[in-house]
């Protein structure tokens, strides 16, 4: 599918009907402008004037096999010819084939699959499912951290977007996690930075009371927050750390999950087993709203003989069940993990590097498969962000000028705060990464100017 010939009558009518009707996230409602989308198909959307652009932001961070792929439109059509829709306490052909699939992909014995809508719900139901299986009431989350937007998940969230919605009664405990570029604990190398921050763990568990917590939260490597892969021994001490006291490890894998950090689940990476793990995004790659909790053998067993108190009515939908398990097979078929991290390794890393070489803008590069984040500064020396943090107006014009300079050289970014992320689909070629670091490379130019 190529873009279709300029119809600015229609993107106007779109947008008109947005503007009248649509509430957005996230935003101030009259000081927005969004773009009306005619279309999309693997890499790139267009909009009715027919300009094309190359994302790199995957949705938001969802479209791990690209817009449009047609054995997964395939999937979907064929299963609303077959059953549209079905309540969630039957077995279901596509519900019970998605869950065997997503557990023969989980590491360890997280085997039970507990369907929700999305990312939010999914934490959501984690954490109650922790809090019912210790009888503890405590949470602790990174500082770090996004986890979503309904009322537990955005007190579990450490970013901005939590402080108009904590309700500081939440339960929840928020801890410094690694960040080696910007550590809270003064390290200088990664084995000083996972020690120090073990300790600083260690020490809020037994100043909070471990007899209290039901569960430690962590994005496995955080998304939104900047794309961190924690230091080596990290995430295995924070398990030793649960192990020890009772409390339930949760590793969140929303964002980096199926594919994105060139594994199947990030904490492939790390060779950590967690209690519970929460997915959506690429398990289908956003084509149908779709996320879960992976539940292992004990936290799964106390719900044994007793209800568990919670439920969807749109949980396990067929049409979002069958888009997954086309997603799964599609990306095993087309090696489309394995296609992640060889782009990733071979052609994202190395040129992100050599842009941070050239560009004074640039204070660091880090990530891995098709997840990457680049951290603009005004100084290299001195690591001051670009803009200051949750900047906004006139503030965070620096990052607008960045933000402008992509879009104009036809490349749709990922920007939060002082940060790019460099997020494609998964299937992204290599002559399309190329095309897309170029433009990248034009837009750092802007944000040099604002070094000093």
């Amino acid at each position: 599918m190529t873009p279709q010939p300029s119809h600015p009558q229609a993107g106007a009518a779109v947008k008109a009907a947005d503007r009248a009707h649509v509430f957005h996230s996230w935003s101030a409602q009259e000081l927005i402008d969004p773009l009306a989308i005619a279309g999309a198909e693997g890499s790139y959307f267009w909009d009715y004037d027919g300009k094309r652009y190359l994302d790199f932001t995957s949705g938001l961070v969802f479209a791990n096999v690209g817009y449009q792929h047609p054995k997964i439109v395939a999937a979907i059509q064929e299963q609303a010819a077959t059953l549209t829709t079905f309540a969630p306490a039957f077995a279901v052909e596509a519900r019970s084939e998605a869950a065997r699939l997503i557990a023969r992909k989980t590491p360890g014995d997280l085997d039970k699959i507990f369907f929700t809508n999305g990312g939010a719900e999914a934490v959501e139901n984690a954490t109650r499912m922790a809090r019912l299986h210790t009888g503890r009431p405590k949470v602790l989350s990174a500082y770090r951290s996004y986890h979503g937007a309904t009322a537990t998940a955005i007190n579990l969230t450490g970013d901005p977007r939590r402080w108009p919605n904590d309700t500081a009664s939440a339960g929840v405990v928020h801890f410094w996690a690694p960040y080696l570029y910007r550590s809270p604990f003064h390290a200088e190398t990664e084995a000083q930075e996972c020690e120090r921050a073990l300790t600083h763990l260690a020490d809020t568990i037994a100043f909070e009371g471990p007899a209290t917590i039901a569960a430690i939260i962590l994005e496995t490597i955080p998304g939104t927050a900047g794309i961190m892969i924690p230091p080596p021994g990290y995430l295995e001490g924070v398990r030793a750390l649960c192990d020890e006291y009772g409390i339930v490890f949760v590793l969140d894998e929303v964002m980096a999950g199926f594919g994105r950090t060139g594994e199947w689940f990030a904490a492939d990476h790390f060779g950590v087993v967690p209690d519970l793990m929460t997915f959506a995004k690429g398990v289908n790659s956003g084509y149908v709203p779709l996320g879960g909790v992976a539940i292992s053998e004990a936290v799964a067993e106390t719900f044994a003989r007793r209800p568990y108190p919670g439920g969807l009515t749109y949980s396990g939908h067929p049409l979002a069940c069958a888009a997954a398990v086309a997603t799964i097979n599609v990306m095993e078929e087309e090696g489309i993990v394995e296609q992640a991290a060889r782009i990733g390794e071979s052609v994202l890393g190395p040129a992100l590097r050599e842009l941070a070489a050239r560009h004074p803008s640039v204070g660091e590069v880090r990530g891995t498969g098709v997840f990457w984040a680049l951290e603009l500064v005004r100084n290299k020396e001195t690591r001051e962000p670009l803009v200051p943090y949750n900047a906004s107006g006139e503030t965070n014009a620096p990052m607008a000028a960045f933000g402008a300079a992509a879009r104009k050289h036809g490349l749709w970014p990922f920007i939060n705060m002082n940060r790019t992320h460099v997020v494609p689909p998964c299937t992204i070629t290599e002559a399309e990464a190329k095309e897309g670091l170029a433009a990248l490379d034009e837009a750092l130019s802007v944000a040099d100017e604002h070094t000093v």
